[in-house]
């Protein structure tokens, strides 16, 4: 972290910047900006427990990084302050459930229909930062966006984005919780702002009884082993098969949870073009996809949050999402031409996949 020259500073010239900084965010397409101190001893202690039920699943990234990930100051060291900032992610005019209830299509996650939202709130929060060096000169900040191991929920609650639903997402009153955090370390004693203390779930269990796989097990816990976000994004080897049918046409991650918020109906329609779909994402038929080759995929995830999870898994998403499909010759033909294919990954979902469209096929022909 760079040198700062906040020692400089008044509390009259802390509290004008912190103003400053929040109407810079505004100005650089944020929704909302929030300060917060590095105390996250509260969520320390849930981080740990949540660890030790194993819910973390593969994902070793978890805790492989100790207590860095719940106190700021060791992971980047001189860190006094964090800048949290919240922006909307839906896109205008794309379609959720009715995508749900069309088995047919693929369901992606709306979050990653266009470019990877990493470079763009990245670039966003180096703006802000550039702006505050203008404004104070030159002080120690460090920009993060789910890049590192940082408590982003946790952090944005402290500084009043949101509260933590029962599907331990944030939850803010304007918006759901369709939207992206990002975050800058800073070594500027800014005045913070009040956590978002009340949460204002009350009795509504929405988000626990529409998550198909029984994943939120508790209040704001979620076993990820259980979650299609997981299962279709973290997950490396075979997606078990009591979890298959229940994913359904979920190819890549899984909204569920949020989009029965009854909060998401104020959810803002996001103005960045770089959010809108691509490909025809939101609304491509799983047969369409299933074809592409890795080439073509290579090429469509260009840029894209998809990506990350390569083309073998890719296509074993697919084949589950075509085994839940209803039965046709165009879906049983496309599964067919993937059956030899080189990876036992792929080849296993393909004959799982297989197996359920024939038994449909054969229930349909004993039905008339």
């Amino acid at each position: 972290m760079a040198t700062s020259t906040a020692s400089s500073l008044s509390l009259d010239d802390l509290a004008r910047l912190a103003a400053l900084i929040k109407t810079w965010g505004r100005e650089l397409g944020f929704q909302q900006i929030g300060i917060t101190d590095t105390d996250l001893g509260e969520h320390e202690a849930h981080l740990a427990d949540w660890l030790e039920a194993g819910h973390h699943g593969e994902m070793a990234y978890m805790a492989k990084h100790g207590t860095k990930r719940t106190r700021p100051a060791e992971l980047e060291p001189g860190t006094r302050r964090v800048i949290s900032a919240r922006m909307d992610y839906l896109p205008p005019e794309v379609e959720t459930t009715q995508v749900l209830g069309k088995p047919g299509l693929a369901y992606v996650s709306r979050y990653a229909l266009g470019r990877d939202y990493h470079k763009l709130i990245r670039k966003r929060l180096a703006t802000l930062a550039r702006k505050i060096e203008q404004e104070v000169g030159a002080f120690g900040y460090r920009a993060f966006v789910d890049s590192a191991p940082v408590m982003e929920r946790a952090l944005a609650q402290k500084a009043g984005l949101g509260w933590f639903g029962k599907n331990a997402m944030l939850l803010n009153p304007k918006a759901g919780s369709l939207f992206f955090l990002g975050e800058l370390y800073t070594d500027l004693p800014l005045p913070v702002d009040a956590p978002f203390e009340t949460e204002h779930c009350g009795r509504c269990s929405a988000c626990r009884t529409a998550c198909p796989t029984g994943a939120i097990v508790d209040d704001k816990v979620v076993d990820s082993r259980k979650c299609i976000s997981y299962l279709t994004i973290e997950l490396h080897g075979a997606i078990p098969v009591e979890y298959r049918r229940a994913m359904g046409n979920r190819v890549y991650g899984c909204d569920d949870c949020q989009l029965v918020c009854p909060f998401t109906r104020f959810t803002r329609a996001s103005q960045e073009e770089d959010f809108a779909p691509r490909h025809d994402l939101d609304r491509a038929s799983l047969v369409a996809l299933f074809g592409w080759s890795e080439e073509e995929f290579l090429d469509k995830t260009a840029g894209s949050a998809i990506r990350r999870i390569g083309f073998e898994r890719w296509l074993r998403n697919l084949a589950v999402g075509l085994g839940n499909a209803p039965w046709s010759r165009e879906v049983e033909a496309a599964l067919m031409a993937r059956r030899a294919y080189p990876s036992p990954l792929v080849r296993e979902h393909v004959a799982w996949a297989l197996a359920e469209q024939r038994a449909k096929r054969g229930a349909r022909i004993a039905t008339g």
